[in-house]
């Protein structure tokens, strides 16, 4: 069996470095990281992770609360964790999945020592979850934007920001009125902040771009879109809507049919832009043009995030990943 000493050579890096990557305890550049980590899986080398848990007082074990609740797209999350699984095995950590939301499960698992630092997803603007995992004594990161982070460090997407971007691209293309069908009532009424910042971003853009906007929540079904549409397409006022943005996954595998039974085609009779994640928009016959949600990037940086403030006294922060649009098949000019 390979051991630390011949990683060490394979790597070309002293022990101390090799322990350094295993255990986390002191930063190494990412080229350094890498290098080690090829190594590792060159020689198949596999540390005792008893022994290693036991000198260093560590579970090598972080703690993810992903609740999977009636309104959320299940297919996203799973995106989520397997962004948040895979880079946590770079730090040689295993992960706890909470699928509840209740707040006994993270005093559990904090007071028994089974995890090192949590990760908590799918936030809501006043989340009862964070005033518990604020007090606990772990180290913790938001994987959403709060109204009050309460001294927590958080990393999301810029949903606001990708209403904005999306809005930008229509008006470019000369559309006056747009219509955006969003998340279900359901995710709306507990303030998830994703769905908030995607509603307020695409209103304050549409009333700066002096364009005119409807908005309807939706649930992903093909009766819940029809009435969608219904009362989007029909609420134009003088000013009949010509495009679309749509943030709600479920509904992606439907809307070509939904539009094409109000006789609408895609692009010529109304435009549509969509947030997803990107294999998402590109599962479509013909892809969207899309504002992609990058699951993987803000998983990554969750976990990066958490294992700062394990191994170190890294302040807090928020990060916002900045959205980009890609034009496809499913927008045009008027």
């Amino acid at each position: 069996m390979a051991t630390m000493n011949d990683v060490a050579r394979e790597a070309g890096v002293s022990l101390s470095t090799v322990s350094y990557v295993l255990s986390g305890k002191r930063t190494i550049s990412e080229e350094t990281r890498l290098a080690v980590q090829s190594a590792i899986r060159k020689l198949d080398y596999s540390p005792h992770s008893g022994a290693r848990a036991l000198a260093s007082n560590r579970s090598n074990v972080l703690g993810l609360m992903a609740p999977l609740r009636a309104d959320v797209n299940v297919s996203v999350i799973m995106q989520f964790v397997a962004a948040v699984v895979t880079t946590a095995r770079t730090y040689n950590q295993d992960v706890l999945l909470l699928t509840q939301d209740d707040a006994g499960g993270l005093e559990r698992v904090t007071s028994q020592s089974m995890v090192d630092g949590l990760l908590m997803m799918d936030i809501e603007a006043r989340d009862p979850r964070i005033p518990l995992l604020a007090k606990l004594r772990k180290p913790a990161v938001l994987i959403g934007l709060p109204d009050d982070p309460q001294g927590l460090s958080c990393v999301d997407f810029d949903f606001a920001g990708a209403s904005r971007t999306a809005v930008r691209h229509l008006v470019d293309l000369n559309h006056r009125s747009i219509g955006f069908i969003g998340s279900p009532q359901a995710s709306l009424e507990r303030h998830a902040t994703y769905a908030d910042r995607a509603r307020k971003g695409f209103t304050e853009a549409c009333d700066a771009a002096g364009v005119s906007s409807t908005l309807r929540a939706c649930e992903a079904s093909m009766l819940a879109l029809t009435e969608a549409l219904t009362a989007v397409l029909d609420d134009g006022g003088a000013t009949a809507v010509t495009a679309l943005v749509v943030h709600n996954e479920g509904l992606l595998p439907l809307l070509h049919e939904a539009l094409a039974g109000r006789g609408l085609h895609i692009p010529e009779d109304i435009s549509v832009v969509v947030i997803a994640p990107e294999d998402v928009a590109l599962a479509a016959a013909r892809p969207w043009t899309a504002v992609s949600i990058p699951a993987h990037d803000i998983g990554r940086a969750a976990v990066e995030m958490v294992m700062d403030r394990l191994n170190s006294d890294k302040p807090v922060e928020v990060r916002l990943i900045v959205p980009t649009l890609v034009q496809r098949e499913t927008s045009s000019a008027r």
